[in-house]
């Protein structure tokens, strides 16, 4: 193991924000564990604990929410690796050229990632451990939650640790791909993004499709289940309608694995489309073309922002159409509902808890993917330098990008936030007594703030690089190292 941490400690910086979403992705799924213990206890103590079919739904609810924290860990950490390796191509190369072979590269990489996440779990699991109790702590001094013992520690907190750890790797394995592509005459060159042709493959496209279809199907599965739709055809269907939500969520992973895979075939052209918006002048032209002259990388820098509005989009529709299902459903069934009052308003405070901790694990996906994208580009910045851009022009083509990155990726990641989050909700209590179908809710003061905030973080993590990167005299930054 001596060679994995000294390639990690060599390579540290590159890292930062990769030990930071492992951290967070460690950290949300053993709060989520003490926080369903918690919400158990509590639940248990009211009438509405009586019902099994309660405890179930929330067992259900905390094993979804944690795929899905471990998943959106898995893709901003393969983001990632695939971004640090761009930029790593002709020193990998080098590397080749002395006599190093791609898959010892490889291993040094993965090996990278497998420090990444037992740093990274340790830390976030240790804290949230801490911060679980103080919560507790809080929430009674507070009146929220009754004073009794709740049990928020368990061994139950150990597997998300190693689950976060195990992803980690694994996703540094598979965003380390690109190390058995780089040849040794790269060497003779800077680094470059593959060409569009390599990156459009028809086995990606075909992939894809297949992703999104069988993806696509499941949902409306779900949804069916969820919402009663089989009770009058088949017994047997009537019984599996409680269990809508985990047909839906496999269906929810594999649909949006597939969009991420088929990225690089429509969100360039999308990006062109919407950086023509952005005028005609020099800086704004070449700001759009740049989207499809470079497929890989526009794609890999707004999926990350696509991935984390999205996250955030479906946490907050959820739990707007999931209190609004409630309400509704206590309406017509007002005696099975009582006490319902005060488990809806710890609920929100959880979902509140957990769209903090989507945004924080988006935002560094996105705040890395960012800058590492312009800091990659320091000889692309150096040759318009050459060329005559001032560097306040070099500034408007980045900031350019960076605008119709955000446009792109919010209508995109609004979009699909809302249809995960309205499915999600409809078949987990679709079917519950006096519950039934709504249309979505969408909180839109929230919505406009995911917006604001996703215009703010794209604009920052650029802007900052881009400084920096223009600070360099066009001679030095059109140097080969």
């Amino acid at each position: 193991m001596s060679r994995p941490f000294s390639a990690f400690r060599a390579n540290a910086r590159d890292h930062r924000a990769g030990i930071l979403v492992a951290a967070l992705s460690s950290a949300f799924g053993v709060a989520l564990v003490g926080g369903v213990d918690v919400m158990a206890a509590f639940i248990g103590g009211s009438s509405m604990g009586e019902r099994a079919s309660v405890q179930l739904a929330l067992a259900i609810v905390a094993g979804i929410f944690f795929v899905v924290a471990v998943y959106v860990g898995a893709i901003v950490t393969t983001n990632t690796f695939a971004t640090v390796i761009a930029g790593r191509t002709r020193t990998i190369a080098l590397l080749r050229l002395i006599g190093s072979s791609a898959r010892t590269q490889r291993r040094s990489v993965s090996g990278e990632g497998l420090a990444v996440g037992l740093i990274g779990a340790a830390v976030g699991g240790a804290a949230a451990a801490a911060l679980s109790l103080l919560a507790v702590r809080l929430l009674m001094m507070a009146g929220v939650l009754p004073e009794a013992q709740y049990p928020v520690l368990s061994l139950l907190m150990v597997p998300p640790a190693v689950i976060v750890v195990l992803t980690t790797w694994l996703a540094s394995w598979v965003g380390s791909r690109r190390v058995l592509t780089v040849t040794p005459v790269q060497a003779l060159g800077a680094a470059q993004e593959r060409p569009a042709a390599a990156v459009r493959s028809r086995g990606r496209l075909a992939v894809s499709l297949v992703l999104i279809l069988s993806g696509a199907a499941l949902l409306v599965l779900g949804l069916l289940l969820g919402t009663g739709v089989f009770v009058r055809v088949s017994a047997t269907l009537a019984q599996l309608s409680s269990y809508g939500v985990l047909v839906a969520l496999p269906g929810g992973i594999l649909s949006f694995t597939g969009i991420v895979l088929a990225a690089p075939f429509f969100l360039p052209s999308v990006l062109r489309a919407v950086g023509l918006l952005f005028g005609r002048g020099a800086a704004g032209r070449l700001a759009a073309a740049n989207a499809v002259r470079n497929p890989e990388r526009s794609s890999r820098t707004a999926i990350g922002l696509v991935i984390g509005v999205t996250l955030i989009t479906m946490f907050v529709v959820a739990a707007s159409t999931w209190q609004a299902l409630i309400r509704d459903a206590e309406a017509r069934e007002p005696g099975m509902y009582e006490g319902s009052d005060g488990i809806i308003g710890v609920t929100m405070a959880v979902f509140t808890v957990l769209v903090g901790f989507s945004a924080m694990i988006a935002a560094c996906g996105v705040v890395n993917t960012l800058s590492l994208s312009v800091l990659q580009r320091s000889r692309e910045l150096g040759l318009l330098r050459a060329l005559g851009f001032t560097a306040g022009q070099v500034r408007r083509m980045v900031l350019a990008e960076s605008a119709q990155l955000t446009v792109a990726s919010v209508l995109t990641g609004l979009a699909l936030g809302t249809l995960y989050g309205w499915i999600g909700a409809q078949s987990l209590l679709g079917m519950i007594p006096g519950g039934g179908v709504l249309a979505p809710v969408l909180p839109w003061p929230f919505l406009a703030a995911i917006v604001l905030g996703a215009a703010l973080l794209a604009v920052v993590a650029a802007l900052a690089p881009t400084r920096r990167a223009t600070r360099v005299s066009p001679v030095a930054a059109l140097a080969v190292e």
